[in-house]
């Protein structure tokens, strides 16, 4: 089941509109294919209810109304009606999972949370409304008052519940607690299906889902790239490979299609995907080292069962000092190039020097180098940026004036623009066209500053172009975001002016 739209929208700082959780349902249903979705809370905002109708009323129409799912509460009838009202037909009633929350936050006494929560099963079989339960905080019920998880589990056991759902709340297990709370929970309840609900304090909610899945729990919660509160949920990235590898499951997600909708709620999210992270990350697929490009040269030796395809992805190879020839031959092979030996090594060479440099060495900068290389010259900066003047003010267009060296004639231009550096942009695309000079196409933007950076932090800018139909990046390092922009720019042209 997953929760990406519940509790990964409880990630800080994350808050998705009525249309964007419509379009995440459909990709999570449609394309892949999980087997259920928790949306929303019930009774938390009308803009919370707005995006639950729209997914209900899709889900209706599509065949997937069975397999969306609200968390609501032991509230009598209010949180009933209101998935009632949006057009759901399951709840996930959220319920105290440890003696501690019962009688401390609650001021009950099991046997009135008990008989409160058997009131809800009733009025929500009156209503149409399936039940699945939540026992909120069983880890540490598991811990401090297993006797009351008991006594819970022992009374509702034979209600009319679908699955029994444990959270680790907290995030406070580890894999050993998993397994032996999870499979004790499983023998004395054999006939009970059981999600299990990790989240990542301890960075340990991957390993405790293979906990869960080895004591035999029969769902597991997910989040998509890992988003929830906190340090996160279990990604379902993660648990792909898990079930399927690890114990050789089978599921009905499509997993070339996790790459894919990952990356779209990376967008909605605005929470970046970590470039390692499992499956997902821009460079797991990325071969760094030469010894390992060396051994799948020759048959395979650094591959394993997670294998790019599957994820519908592609192995890369990287360029840098660590590469080596392989990782160059893996490279020229995707783009048909040979190279004699002799070449070969002076390209391997000037790789490493880029590298050292802190360059940005891609797949689409081995024909520049190439061509640097058997010209036997470096790229020169025929092009310069003499000066520049740029101004910002409220209300107004902001302005560029620019003074640009190209092979040692100079040319100037002024002009307007959303912003400093679309304004020097501007500035510099007249003179370029008036010399009839092709510019590339700025595909991606990418500003980074150190974690708990100050103001006079220093920003590296990296840009992405798109030119004669090859991608290629291009950086620059300066503490004011624009200069870092420019001179990312300056080396851009002189890359396509070779």
């Amino acid at each position: 089941m997953d929760t990406t739209l519940r509790d990964g929208e409880q990630t800080s700082g994350v808050s998705f509109t009525a249309s964007e959780k419509l379009n995440m349902a459909r990709l999570l249903l449609e394309e892949l294919k999980v087997d259920r979705i928790e949306v929303a809370s019930a009774r938390v905002s009308e803009g919370e209810f707005q995006g639950a109708a729209e997914i209900f009323n899709w889900a209706k129409k599509s065949g997937f109304l069975d397999r969306v799912e609200v968390l609501g509460f032991v509230d009598g009838e209010a949180s009933l009606d209101w998935i009632k009202k949006a057009g759901g037909e399951v709840i996930n009633l959220l319920t105290k999972g440890s003696r501690n929350h019962c009688e401390n936050q609650l001021r009950k006494t099991p046997e009135a949370h008990l008989a409160d929560i058997r009131n809800s099963i009733k009025l929500a079989g009156e209503k149409g409304i399936r039940v699945n339960i939540y026992f909120e905080d069983w880890s540490n019920g598991m811990r401090h008052s297993p006797d009351y998880v008991y006594f819970m589990l022992d009374n509702l056991k034979d209600e009319a519940i679908d699955n029994y759902m444990l959270p680790d709340t907290l995030g406070i297990l580890n894999h050993e607690e998993t397994f032996e709370f999870c499979h004790d929970i499983k023998q004395r309840y054999p006939d009970l299906a059981f999600d299990f609900h990790a989240h990542n304090d301890y960075d340990l909610a991957t390993a405790n889902v293979y906990a869960a899945i080895k004591a035999g729990i029969d769902g597991i919660h997910t989040t998509v790239n890992g988003l929830g509160e906190r340090a996160g949920n279990v990604p379902l990235s993660s648990v792909i490979g898990i079930v399927e590898d690890h114990f050789g499951y089978d599921m009905s997600v499509d997993t070339e299609k996790l790459y894919s909708v990952s990356k779209f709620i990376e967008t909605f999210s605005g929470v970046r995907i970590p470039e390692n992270k499992p499956l997902i990350g821009e460079n797991v697929f990325t071969q760094t080292s030469g010894i390992h490009a060396d051994g799948d040269q020759k048959d395979n030796l650094y591959f394993n069962d997670l294998l790019p395809e599957r994820f519908g992805r592609k192995r890369a190879y990287a360029l840098g000092k660590m590469s080596g020839k392989a990782s160059i031959l893996k490279n020229l092979e995707e783009l048909g190039i040979e190279l004699s030996k002799e070449d070969m090594k002076k390209v391997t060479k000037r790789v490493i020097e880029l590298e050292d440099k802190k360059e940005v060495v891609t797949q689409d900068d081995l024909p520049y180098i190439i061509s640097d290389v058997l010209r036997g010259q470096r790229v020169k900066e025929n092009i310069k940026i003499r000066n520049y003047s740029l101004s910002v003010a409220a209300g107004l267009r902001s302005m560029a004036t620019l003074s640009i060296e190209i092979n040692k004639k100079v040319f100037e231009a002024t002009a307007s623009g959303d912003g400093q550096y679309d304004a020097f942009m501007q500035a510099l695309w007249k003179i370029y066209d008036k010399l009839g000079k092709p510019h590339p196409v700025l595909t991606d933007y990418n500003v980074t500053i150190p974690p708990g950076g100050k103001t006079d932090a220093l920003v590296l800018c990296t840009i992405t172009w798109q030119h004669e139909g090859k991608t290629f990046r291009t950086r620059g390092l300066d503490s004011d975001q624009t200069v870092a922009a420019i001179k990312g720019t300056t080396r851009m042209l002189n890359v396509i002016n070779v």
